[in-house]
């Protein structure tokens, strides 16, 4: 069984990103203004700290996803 069809289709999904992120400007720009802000100072960054930007971009990938022919 070869590996390669593994790789083109994880190429495929890769060349789609840009795309995707370009449909979620506003989702990644708020996601990464909170991770901005949460890793100021000397404070540690904490897990979930930014969980609601976070599922905002992640439900926004998923919908430009839906969305995109293959």
């Amino acid at each position: 069984m070869s590996g390669r069809g593994v790789w083109l289709r994880a190429r495929l999904r890769l060349r789609r990103f840009p795309a995707l992120l370009s449909g979620c400007g506003e989702q990644a720009a708020a996601y990464g203004r909170c991770v901005a802000a949460a890793a100021a100072g000397p404070a540690e960054l904490r897990r979930d700290a930014c969980l609601e930007e976070f599922r905002a971009l992640r439900d926004c990938f998923a919908r430009a996803a839906k969305a995109t022919p293959k």
